[in-house]
């Protein structure tokens, strides 16, 4: 018996232990560890940057239209990530584009593009011996794979797509999000 509660004992004692140790490890909200941004801390940030803190009264204060100004001039600045040359991102987030391929045409995605097989028949396009990394498989396609349905691809490198398989004659859908080329059987691109 004496065991027995001498064994509660130890293990209570153990986990009330844990308990304050791990307590101990998260800040103090306020120190210097997890600081707290006062409103005259942001108005002495404010004026190092040579403005002041306004409600748009002021002819030198930092206006909600002046910000936004600012903001827009830091994000023009930001590159597009466009590199392979295709169709560049149309600035809606991480919006996925729907595609149409017809029968012949390929369709080339840029180096960091996702891009998902939503009907028909494809097969995996590239241009070196290296295959197109499919997501939800989590394998490897080589060229002339099979692409199957609702599969998310991730290209690593330009010059990789797919294109509907020869005996398919309807249309194809795919979900792109990136940039990416449409080529026509000829290799020539089609527009956008």
């Amino acid at each position: 018996m004496k065991k027995g509660v001498l064994s509660i004992a130890v293990i209570v004692g153990a986990f009330l232990s844990t308990l304050s140790i791990s307590n101990a490890a998260a800040p103090t909200p306020g120190s210097a560890d997890d600081p707290v941004v006062t409103k005259s801390y942001l108005e002495q940030y404010v004026q190092g940057l040579g403005g002041s803190v306004g409600t748009g009264g002021g002819s030198n204060g930092l206006t909600e239209s002046k910000i936004k100004e600012i903001i827009a001039q830091e994000v023009a600045k930001l590159p597009t990530n466009n590199g392979g040359g295709g169709t560049p991102s149309t600035g809606q987030g991480n919006a996925m584009k729907v595609v149409k391929l017809k029968a012949g045409q390929t369709i080339l995605a840029d180096a960091g593009s996702e891009l998902i097989v939503r009907n028909g028949k494809t097969l995996a396009v590239s241009n070196d011996d290296n295959g197109i990394p499919d997501l939800t498989a989590g394998k490897d396609l080589a060229a002339g794979t099979v692409v199957q349905n609702n599969h998310l691809l991730i290209f690593p490198r330009d010059g990789r797509g797919v294109k509907p398989d020869l005996k398919e004659t309807a249309d194809v859908y795919v979900m792109v999000r990136g940039g990416y080329v449409v080529q026509n059987a000829d290799g020539s691109k089609v527009p956008q």
